[in-house]
């Protein structure tokens, strides 16, 4: 009798045992998470763009554009995920979505994927891997108040900052986020990663309408370093570069066929002073069948002083036909952390165009993450 209780007792604990187990394998299996996270950059300065009057101004994304968004995952069981990210920029100045009166709801990042140990895949609208590239380079990040690099990249061409009437043709075609994008991201090979997006024009009859580009990133103690290729014969769709916008909200000597941007980046971190340096060469043809090209440096450091960084930058574009014109471009400025989340900062930058006026912007702002 003992034997049979015995017996019986231990097939209950393996059952237990095993039903827990398949529990336990279906909830990781289940298991998913949402996060809400953002920030919040808001600076106070003054801004003259090139030829042009100074105005003083309360804005936002002095050093960081504004954004909130949400992202999650779900385990799906044998190392893949699900993974979805809706982001949104928006204007604490005024309380309005966007980087401007016009831009998209989710401008940022809005697509859905699957992570899984071969790579990740996604699709939707997806920031670009020349982006990527340009803010890892260079002292300021993204700013587009006071980065020189992001200056000469995507404020140029057809886009330039608002309420700027200048022209320049040093900048790249289209935005930091490309629409109807896919992408495929390699896993880290230690600290070696690469990537391939395509864009579609989801556009009937336009089939031959394409843009895509190639990047790798490197990542290695205090050496890490870029190379991305991307071309572009559209911006949000099939054709609306043919017409280019006035001369009075930025452009050059478009309308384009097409432009290819090729660029590279390092940065060597010696602990006291960390070095970076970006070259750009940026092809353009139009639509007329001449064409021109761009040369683009940036080199910059960063400099803990006290328990803040001071950051240094200087860019330099120089192009063969086009507008014939000569870029110059520096700015300096320092950083305090309050917290971990929160820091304050104060920065100038000089922008000089040839045949105009220099452009000044100073100011201090204070940025604010959860």
């Amino acid at each position: 009798m003992k034997a049979i209780v015995s017996r019986t007792l231990k097939t209950s604990f393996k059952c237990a045992a095993v039903a827990g187990l398949l529990a336990a394998g279906t909830a990781a299996h289940a298991q998913s998470s949402v996060q809400l996270y953002g920030q919040v950059d808001t600076w106070v300065g003054n801004q003259k763009f090139p030829g042009q009057q100074n105005a003083w101004q309360v804005s936002g994304g002095g050093m960081s554009t504004s954004y909130w968004g949400l992202k999650g995952s779900e385990d799906l069981g044998g190392g893949y995920k699900a993974i979805f990210t809706l982001e949104d920029f928006f204007l604490p100045q005024n309380g309005n979505y966007g980087r401007f009166t016009g831009d998209t709801f989710f401008s940022r990042n809005a697509y859905v994927g699957i992570e899984s140990p071969y790579g990740t895949v996604t699709a939707g609208r997806l920031t670009t891997q020349l982006f990527i590239s340009t803010i890892l380079f260079n002292p300021f990040s993204d700013s587009y108040e006071f980065s020189p690099m992001v200056w000469h990249t995507f404020l140029g061409n057809t886009a330039i900052p608002t309420g700027a009437t200048y022209t320049t043709d040093t900048g790249v075609v289209g935005d930091s986020g490309w629409n109807n994008a896919v992408q495929y991201s390699t896993p880290d090979f230690n600290g070696l990663s690469g990537s391939v997006m395509y864009g579609l024009g989801n556009t009937a009859g336009d089939n031959g309408a394409k843009k895509w580009s190639a990047q790798f990133l490197y990542f290695h103690g205090p050496f890490a370093a870029t190379g991305v290729f991307q071309y572009v014969n559209f911006n949000n769709a099939p054709g609306d570069l043919v017409n280019p916008p006035s001369v009075a909200f930025g452009g050059s000597v478009v309308p384009f066929k097409s432009q290819y941007v090729g660029q590279f980046g390092a940065s060597y971190d010696l602990k006291f002073v960390k070095f970076y340096g970006q070259y750009m060469y940026t092809h353009n043809d139009q639509i007329a069948g001449s064409s021109w090209h761009v040369n683009t440096e940036q080199g910059g450091v960063t400099v803990p002083v006290g328990p803040g960084t001071v950051m240094a930058s200087f860019a330099y574009s120089r192009d063969a036909g086009g507008l014939d014109q000569t870029r110059k471009t520096w700015a300096l400025g320092y950083d305090y952390p309050l917290s971990k989340r929160t820091d304050i900062y104060a920065a100038y930058m000089n922008d000089r165009l040839s045949g105009l006026s220099d452009g000044n912007t100073f100011g201090a702002g204070i940025r604010a993450k959860f």
